[in-house]
């Protein structure tokens, strides 16, 4: 999808584009790994061109529903050649020869059917509208903008969001500096509020508002998160976080909060059976889709290691006493957000923390056992 430089500096990637629908088709399968979300978008780039090309990942994405892209993508001139049972992969998808702008309300608040449409209403003439009502994260609407684009962005309904985008624009090479992922800090973060005298900075952690409700909810029960050296690039705010160990105090969750913080819910559940009381978390539907049934999922890492919790509908009820025993075998159904949300558990418990699989951490964090090991976990 594009040419590197010939020797870019560690950490720094070098991409000469080849404009708005210039993709080649890919000689092989694209494979994207346990990468639901690059899969996706991958997804959206290519329906807004005249190319074929072929998506396929391992066992777990293979199992992930892909229609929710794809409803929205042939309304837009893309098809679907073949694909795996059910709308999965492996999936050959046909890009539209002249795509076409539509307006699109997607089913629920996600930022990867959004991204998809965005991507591929580049490639469309006229303009491209996706309306959400809740608001999903934006940062495609900010480097979209970045790299040049006519993107307008307007409140609909208490929390949603109309997002158009003019099509067929003169996007310019930017420079990007890429924040730290809240999503991965959130790992760290819980570890030194749970673990006692911890004392721990992180630096340019991304603030966008759409991602912070991990933070406003530890704030709420009671976790010391101070920032300081706050800035801004590409659109995207980030900040210096100091985190210190605290006496954490169960709460109820709102469900509108979900859209930012849906990654984040597994190690929020270890945040809260360390927490003294009942924490609420309403509104996981979403977690049912990803790349395990996250909710059971996380009830099941919870429960072994001693901790009381119930799954009522699409909420889960973690009930918390300061303390968790630990001592269980976690099944992580190669998922790298259950793995290391269990590792964290095992910072604080009163006995080690086992889980059943490392390999699959290095789809989000290649560097999270050595940098826990760096903060002093015992990682055997």
């Amino acid at each position: 999808m594009g040419r590197g430089s010939s020797a870019p500096a560690r950490g720094a990637w070098s991409v000469h584009g080849v404009g708005v629908g210039g993709f080649a088709a890919p000689k092989a399968p694209l494979d994207f790994g346990n990468s639901g979300t690059g899969c996706r978008l991958a997804m959206g780039a290519v329906a807004g061109c005249p190319i074929a090309a072929t998506f396929d990942g391992d066992a777990s994405l293979r199992g992930r529903p892909m229609r929710r892209i794809l409803d929205p993508l042939e309304l837009m001139g893309a098809r679907v050649i073949s694909s795996g049972d059910g709308g999965r992969l492996p999936m050959t998808l046909q890009g539209a020869r002249d795509p076409l702008p539509i307006v699109y309300r997607t089913p629920v608040a996600s930022a990867q059917i959004k991204s998809a449409v965005l991507l591929a209403g580049l490639s469309a003439p006229g303009v491209t509208t996706v309306i959400e009502q809740e608001a999903s994260r934006d940062h495609t609407e900010l480097m979209l903008a970045h790299f040049g684009a006519h993107i307008v962005t307007m409140k609909e309904g208490a929390h949603g969001r109309k997002i158009s985008l003019t099509g067929q624009p003169e996007l310019h090479g930017a420079k990007v500096i890429v924040p730290a992922d809240p999503s991965s800090a959130a790992f760290p973060i819980v570890a030194a509020l749970i673990v006692p005298e911890s004392d721990v900075t992180l630096t340019d952690i991304m603030t966008n508002p759409l991602r912070t409700g991990l933070f406003t909810t530890l704030r709420e029960m009671g976790a010391s998160i101070e920032e300081s050296h706050q800035r801004n690039d590409a659109g995207e705010p980030m900040a210096q976080f100091r985190v210190r160990a605290s006496q954490l105090r169960g709460v109820t969750v709102p469900p509108e909060r979900a859209p930012s913080m849906i990654d984040e819910y597994l190690v929020l559940a270890v945040a809260a059976a360390f927490a003294e009381g009942v924490t609420t978390m309403r509104g996981l539907q979403e977690l049912r889709v990803k790349e395990s049934d996250r909710l059971e999922a996380t009830a099941a890492m919870l429960r072994v290691n001693g901790v009381e919790v119930e799954i009522s509908g699409d909420d889960m009820i973690v009930t918390g006493k300061g303390h968790v025993p630990g001592g269980g075998l976690v099944a992580t159904h190669m998922d790298h957000r259950i793995a290391m949300s269990a590792l964290v558990m095992g910072t604080a418990s009163d006995a080690p923390v086992r889980i059943d699989d490392t390999g699959f951490i290095a789809t989000s964090f290649p560097d999270f056992i050595p940098m826990m090991r760096g903060l002093g976990a015992d990682f055997t």
